[in-house]
């Protein structure tokens, strides 16, 4: 067991304990999943911080997340700019929620002006755990290494049964993104085998801002007919957020 014996305060080191930091993630994922159980019938929105306002996908994100603010969802971001801000500017712009996850990282301010209500977490890992289990649908906008990071890790989550079937997971910008499910397909489904076809249905590419809206409302109200059918609620609690994540893998994966 480590020692936490010390004389005095100013001999401890709280930045760098290994116990003391344990503390600091148990505390951040307390606080986490105790936000989210606040968030309810909500979308959340990824893609590149350096896209700037007069691009189109800018453009494309604002719009998307306005429209969904007006059918009162709430849209979660990552907090940050470029298609962070757009969404969270949509929702701000049609008097919806907008809620931000943010990342403290040095030398760099990274909370948009369009979130009106926000976490900041000081480990990309549980902040990666609240976006992933922050929402009952999940857009995914052209970025770089983390929008991809985040979008194969929640494919991973429905591939094992850690989140259900039924979430939409809706792929905007099919330039951007054709070539990848292109490889995919080949490689990891015809060539190695590595993956099921059924796993090829786990989202939905498109450029269509009207069918992305129409796959959100589709997928959150089989979500919340299922869930009134299996709790008698339509309303998840913190405890129901931390078993989703928490939960075993489908017996069919390794």
């Amino acid at each position: 067991m480590a020692d936490l014996s010390f004389t005095h305060s100013q001999d401890f080191d709280y930045e760098h304990n290994p116990t003391w930091r344990i503390f600091r993630i148990m505390s951040e994922f307390v606080d986490g999943f105790s936000f989210l159980a606040r968030i309810q019938r909500s979308v959340t929105f990824f893609g590149s911080a350096r896209l700037k306002e007069d691009h189109p996908y800018y453009q494309q994100a604002r719009a998307l997340a306005e429209r969904l603010a007006q059918r009162g969802y709430t849209v979660v971001t990552g907090g940050g700019p470029g298609i962070m801000q757009a969404a969270n500017q949509g929702a701000t712009e049609a008097g919806g929620e907008s809620i931000g996850l943010n990342i403290q990282l040095p030398m760099e301010q990274r909370i948009n002006r369009y979130v009106k209500e926000g976490m900041s977490f000081s480990f990309f890992f549980s902040r990666k755990v609240m976006l992933n289990f922050s929402a009952e649908a999940f857009i995914f906008f052209p970025g770089g290494y983390g929008t991809l990071d985040e979008l194969f890790e929640l494919l991973t989550l429905v591939q094992t049964g850690k989140h259900e079937r039924t979430v939409p997971i809706v792929m905007v910008g099919v330039a951007y993104w054709e070539p990848l499910t292109r490889w995919l397909e080949s490689e990891l489904l015809d060539k190695l085998q590595t993956i099921s076809a059924d796993d090829l249905k786990i989202w939905t590419l498109t450029d269509d801002i009207d069918e992305a809206v129409r796959i959100v409302e589709t997928g959150v109200e089989t979500q919340t007919q299922q869930w009134i059918k299996q709790k008698g609620r339509s309303r998840k609690t913190v405890d129901d957020k931390l078993k989703q994540a928490t939960r075993p893998m489908d017996s069919t994966e390794q």
